[in-house]
């Protein structure tokens, strides 16, 4: 027990910034709405099963989160800017699924996750310049969100 509360105490940083980023991500799911246009779309190849979307966000939340840790922790003068785009960035995470699920806009999406995908490379460059570790954690991120907009594109595309 007291390894656990050394370890939590030595990670607290880092593990709020994945429980915020947990949070954000679980807030966004649950105000999105209605999963089951997804499942109504035409949807292009290599889509992935609807079931799989949770659990890649979440392993992916929780890079973030320990990224985002990993420079809150550092003592860079520009941890702060740096810090200040992660949360841009979460925050227009935040605004995709609800304008794809719930206001059903798939082609505002669109343009919205492109902005979405010019803010994470903003900040993986940031991070980077930092923590080389927290910037690279945020790559796979970065390619789940281009395969999310290839999966938007062919989705405005075959829906149309």
């Amino acid at each position: 027990m007291e390894r656990v509360i050394k370890f939590l105490k030595k990670n607290k940083t880092k593990i709020a910034w994945i429980v915020i980023t947990l949070v954000v991500g679980s807030v966004a799911a649950f105000v999105s709405g209605n999963y089951d246009t997804y499942e109504a779309y035409n949807k292009p190849v290599f889509s992935p099963p609807g079931w799989l979307f949770p659990i890649v966000w979440t392993v992916l939340y929780i890079m973030m989160g320990f990224a985002a840790g990993i420079i809150a922790e550092s003592r860079d003068l520009d941890r702060g800017f740096a810090l200040k785009l992660y949360v841009l960035q979460l925050s227009i995470n935040v605004i995709w699924p609800i304008l794809f699920f719930r206001f059903n806009a798939p082609k505002f999406a669109l343009f919205w996750l492109a902005l979405l995908i010019v803010v994470i490379v903003l900040t993986i460059k940031n991070f980077r310049t930092i923590n080389k570790t927290a910037g690279n954690l945020l790559i796979p991120y970065l390619l789940w969100c281009v395969f999310a907009f290839y999966l938007n594109f062919g989705i405005v595309v075959l829906n149309s």
